[in-house]
């Protein structure tokens, strides 16, 4: 193989791994890069902004330095550089899990089992799910869905189609470093900062395409293309965050519902603006999980074939 096909084989690989056989369910990557930042923090944290840069800049280096002197050592080793990028996008992207999830809890609030859907909620949503009832509990984790495909699919597929392996490996710990401690609190407000802005601009393309996706695939589950294109052009940047609003959108369009309202953070309450408030849409309902499910693995599957054709094609036109 020459050119960009080791790269693209390899996040085709990686993706399709993902897809057979979800997550690595030993010694995973990212939950060692946790454990490792984690400690780091223990050392290093400090209430003020500086602090908070240093934490990112090293978990940033931590991460990205090996896989770029892997990846370097293999330019003129085709398998290899496919097996590299093949290992980091399978390790990084998250997609099965993902509808997993949102099936999972879509079928005990489906069911009646509040108690084991709020139990189970917190492996994706990460508001408060004992204040959520069965709605509230659809709603978040379609939020949630949505969110994430971008974050946890379309970004690292993204950032492998622009840099390889090292750019799946830097956004997978930019987005890892801003779970961990890029959200408001005592704690977090400043050391926290460069971590969530970092992230944020790691994740601003991965948005605008998971959105753009979200439309041209939303039919396939029996959604709304100009739906999807619609909300996320008319309600994405009311959002306060920079990108998972116009995913959110996207979805809400898409899937004719809306999003938004009420969320409570460990006691403290955001009014988020609503998505999808358009003619016809509906509350989120037990059942639009399995849908949002559904339209997530399609938004990855089309999203990884994009980028593995870009990278193919930007390899024809360097020769």
């Amino acid at each position: 193989m020459s050119g960009g096909r080791p790269v693209a084989a390899g996040l085709l690989i990686g993706y399709a791994a993902d897809r057979a056989f979800g997550d690595p369910r030993r010694g995973h990557p990212v939950a060692l890069f946790g454990s490792t930042m984690l400690a780091l923090e223990a050392r290093i944290w400090s209430d003020d902004r500086p602090a908070g840069v240093a934490y990112a800049a090293a978990g940033a280096a931590l991460a990205t330095l090996p896989v770029l002197v892997l990846d370097r050592a293999a330019r003129e080793r085709p398998l290899a550089r496919t097996a590299l990028t093949a290992a980091v996008a399978w390790a990084a992207i998250g997609g099965r899990s993902l509808a997993g999830a949102g099936r999972d809890i879509g079928g005990l609030v489906a069911a009646g089992d509040l108690d084991g859907a709020r139990a189970l909620a917190p492996t994706l949503v990460g508001r408060d799910p004992a204040t959520l009832d069965g709605a509230g509990l659809a709603r978040a984790g379609l939020e949630s869905v949505a969110e994430n495909t971008s974050d946890a699919v379309v970004a690292p597929l993204v950032w492998g189609a622009v840099l390889g392996a090292p750019g799946v490996a830097l956004h997978r710990a930019l987005n890892t470093m801003d779970a961990m401690v890029g959200h408001h609190s005592d704690r977090y407000e400043r050391f926290g900062w460069a971590s969530a802005r970092a992230d944020d601009a790691a994740g601003w393309p991965a948005a605008r395409l998971a959105a753009l996706v979200t439309g041209a695939v939303a039919g396939t589950v029996g959604g709304s293309p100009v739906g999807a294109w619609r909300a996320w052009w008319r309600d994405g940047a009311a959002h306060p965050s920079p990108n998972a609003g116009r995913v959110e959108a996207a979805f809400a369009g898409a899937l004719g519902v809306r999003l938004g309202g009420r969320n409570v953070y460990g006691g403290r309450v955001e009014e988020r603006p609503v998505l999808g408030d358009g003619p016809g849409t509906r509350d989120p309902a037990a059942a639009d999980l399995e849908r949002a499910a559904a339209l997530s693995l399609r938004v990855g599957t089309a999203t990884a074939l994009v980028c593995a054709a870009t990278v193919l094609l930007r390899g024809r036109l360097a020769r």
